[in-house]
């Protein structure tokens, strides 16, 4: 036993890789190694050998195993270190340069308006993109025969033979959301609902998905004179600018009774936009008194409570404020154009410390 713990520690010793370290396992205390078949012939020696010869086998098989275990893990070392010296950097060196990502500009629009419309106490709600159209058309008091409803203009979704759920639309505006807030929040109710929404046009100043913002306020006293306070001090603040003069003209929209189209005193002086002067009028929004029927299908008594809405396209006030000719680039993902007109996306706007920074 002392030849054989002397050829195989040896071995070890001097093997150079985990393969020969494998073979030796094999050799010696394999199942058909030297030291296993010294185990089979303790049956044939006396009782007496074999309290001697039992447990030298055990403890030179121990003793194999334990070197075994030892040289593979000082290989791996070897190994790891080998790889440490040839794959080394120098944290030394400087570091490339990380351009940091930029903002939307319509992620940029949809938070400043979310920032004003914040101060004056309106929440944001949100709903689902795809929705009844019930939501969408009958609970807004549009009639069955409105041409908003037919399938050139709406995108209904698929329906197989026999499918008796009412019929599925990609909302066409957000003001499904406001009958949702209705139903959940009750009155009184002050909420903003941005959000995509989709219909089929497309050319310079509409894509088939755009963005909008629709606010909704009610209350036992509200009146158009609420509504044209928060348009102004909405426009003064998006805008940037002291003062604004709005022009409400009569219009009619069916979710709303009177309905006004809004437009804004600006001018167009050398190509450049300039908000609150000059004798041009620039349409920037629909609005009006809520419908009393629309009250009603939010589950509100319009008897008691009455408010105002409004809907304003993100995409076009962010065209307006940030200069941009074509509504086409906003969803072409040219890395060229978000980098020119995109925004610090940490810098979060506000109206104290600035919105488009």
């Amino acid at each position: 036993m002392d030849d054989l713990k002397a050829k195989y520690l040896g071995q070890i010793a001097e093997a150079a890789d985990e393969a020969a370290i494998e073979a030796i396992r094999l050799a010696a205390v394999g199942k058909k190694g030297e030291v296993a078949l010294k185990m089979r012939e303790l049956g044939k020696m006396t009782p007496e050998e074999r309290q001697t010869a039992g447990p030298a086998l055990n403890e030179l098989k121990d003793e194999i195993n334990s070197a075994l275990a030892a040289k593979k893990a000082a290989l791996a070392d070897a190994a790891l270190d080998e790889r440490l010296r040839s794959e080394w950097l120098d944290v030394t060196l400087p570091a490339r340069n990380r351009r940091q990502g930029t903002l939307h500009p319509i992620s940029q629009a949809r938070e400043e308006l979310t920032a004003i419309f914040a101060e004056m106490g309106f929440s944001v709600a949100e709903g689902p993109r795809i929705d009844t159209d019930w939501y969408n058309f009958d609970a807004l008091n549009i009639p069955g025969h409105h041409p908003a409803r037919a399938e050139m203009d709406t995108f209904y979704m698929h329906r197989a033979e026999g499918d008796n759920r009412p019929p599925h639309v990609l909302r066409t505006h957000t003001s499904p959301v406001q009958i949702r807030s209705m139903e959940k929040m009750g009155a009184p109710l002050r909420v903003i609902c941005p959000g995509g929404v989709y219909r089929a046009d497309y050319d310079q100043t509409h894509t088939p998905m755009f963005h909008q913002v629709e606010g909704l306020a009610l209350d036992r006293d509200i009146s158009m004179a609420n509504l044209k306070w928060t348009l102004e001090e909405f426009v003064k603040a998006f805008f940037e600018v002291d003062d604004v003069e709005l022009r409400f003209r009569a219009s009619h929209f069916p979710f709303t009774e009177p309905s006004a189209e809004v437009d804004i005193r600006c001018s167009w002086e050398g190509g450049q936009l300039k908000i609150g002067e000059g004798d041009d009028w620039l349409e920037i929004l629909g609005s009006g008194m809520v419908h009393p029927k629309v009250i009603a299908a939010g589950g509100i008594d319009p008897d008691v409570y009455q408010g105002f809405a409004f809907g304003i396209g993100i995409d076009r006030l962010a065209m307006l404020k940030y200069g941009i000719p074509d509504l086409r680039a906003f969803f072409d993902s040219d890395l060229r154009w978000l980098r020119h007109y995109g925004f610090a996306a940490l810098d979060m706007p506000n109206l104290h410390g600035g919105l488009s920074r």
